[in-house]
């Protein structure tokens, strides 16, 4: 063989696949995701129903957000410090129930007990009780993810981790909008309490996951040292930043009941199919990212995902035909994507096992709840503005976001992911 030849592996793209407790954790990921985005679009739709007012979507958010936002630090110590499958399971046990509260309200005999003009502020308070358990269940599942699988394939895991939940985001809306045009939304929460169970059935397969992280000072320092490390990261602070403005702005998803039922009169196995174009785009996305993956030039790449992102916000806000609404959603979920593979790649990368409850609790503050808020600020501004306005007034938002970023961190536009590695030094 001459000396020259070179020979080259192509890489293992179902590497992290192969691991058993890893395969555990995304059938975790993959039922509680699917039960968690069908009630999420049944609840909108069914308030919306209820009250005909964009502001109560808008209010499902905060309710969410509030408890979420609020208890994620100590949701992030408690993460480091606990044995993450019983966590879990306490998680997802909150979780059940409040769901099974919101089924029994639903029931016309339980109008005897819970008389109808108490079923919104019901249901506000059990959406404020998961609020809670995710607050708690971020933190808890990025641990248990980062120690089921190698440092060596956390872009790999990544991918496919995404993929798993942007592929539960498709099917839960779609199925949830059929079994709730069909069968109505009690038997709707049935099914969503069905998938809750199972994902706690992949929880239970878990090897017990103990705690790296011994705390050794008072609680506020404990808390503290997650927060100054992410402020520390350069890399880290400027992606959670990035996301945190772009979703609060472009958060207009929360009115697809809007147009669902006053605009695109769809009704709501059309919000179900409106709710899955994103997510089918973002899974699309995800899997092509398996083979060719954007992490050669991240930060460049993220920008302009953002960009895109905000671009087909306006797209959807202003088109009046269905199926390109679809199309817009569609590319909207696959712009959304791109930024969720880097993020959370950045993320595992540049995490210690020790302190990734606290540093997922800062990122959760940062975006997961985001999301949420975002909604809030779109009901509020499409009460004030109308929705077509509104929705492109956050669209617009998040494209000025992206300039100004860009404006600020040029620097950082021809980073490779090694070179990012070592903004953690």
């Amino acid at each position: 063989m001459d000396d020259h030849t070179v020979i080259t592996e192509k890489p293992d793209l179902y590497a992290a696949l192969r691991l058993k407790e890893f395969r555990y954790y995304m059938g975790m990921r993959f039922f509680f995701t699917f039960g968690y985005q069908m009630q999420a679009v049944i609840i909108g739709f069914h308030i919306y129903h209820l009250t005909k007012d964009p502001l109560a979507l808008g209010l499902v958010g905060l309710c969410e957000a509030i408890p979420s936002i609020g208890i994620a630090l100590y949701g992030g110590y408690v993460a480091d410090k606990s044995e993450k499958r019983g966590l879990l399971m306490k998680i997802f046990i909150t979780v059940f129930l409040c769901s099974f509260v919101m089924m029994l309200v639903t029931i016309p005999q339980m109008h005897a007990y819970v008389p109808a003009n108490y079923v919104v502020p019901v249901m506000y308070l059990m959406i404020f009780g998961i609020g809670i358990a995710r607050g708690f269940y971020s933190p808890a599942a990025f641990s248990v993810m980062g120690q089921v699988v190698p440092k060596a394939l956390y872009p790999n895991s990544s991918t496919w981790n995404s993929s798993a939940y942007m592929t539960a985001s498709i099917l839960g809306p779609a199925v949830g909008g059929l079994i709730y045009a069909f069968f109505g939304v009690t038997v709707t929460y049935a099914v969503i309490i069905a998938f809750i169970l199972v994902a706690l059935c992949f929880i239970f397969l878990l090897k017990p996951i103990p705690a790296r992280f011994i705390p050794k000072e008072n609680i506020v320092k404990s808390l503290t040292e997650g927060v100054k490390f992410v402020f520390k990261n350069k890399m880290m602070l400027g992606a959670m930043s990035l996301d945190l403005f772009s979703v609060f702005f472009g958060g207009a998803v929360a009115l697809l009941p809007v147009f669902a039922n006053d605009i695109l009169k769809v009704g709501s196995e059309g919000l179900g199919f409106m709710r899955a174009a994103a997510s089918a785009g973002a899974v699309i996305t995800m899997l092509a990212m398996t083979r060719f993956s954007p992490m050669n030039k991240p930060w460049r790449n993220l920008l302009i995902a953002v960009t895109g992102f905000g671009t087909s916000i306006i797209c959807y806000g202003i088109s009046k035909n269905f199926y390109l609404t679809l199309f817009f959603l569609f590319m909207e979920g696959a712009f959304d994507s791109v930024s969720v593979l880097i993020r959370s790649t950045i993320m595992q990368l540049l995490t210690p096992d020790e302190m990734r409850g606290r540093v997922s609790a800062v990122n959760s503050m940062f975006i997961g709840s985001s999301n949420e808020i975002g909604a809030f600020e779109s009901g509020l501004t499409a009460k004030l503005m109308r929705t077509v306005p509104a929705v492109v007034f956050g669209g617009s938002m998040t494209i000025v976001v992206a300039g100004l970023t860009y404006l600020k961190t040029k620097n950082l536009l021809r980073l490779s992911l090694n070179e990012i590695n070592e903004q953690r030094a």
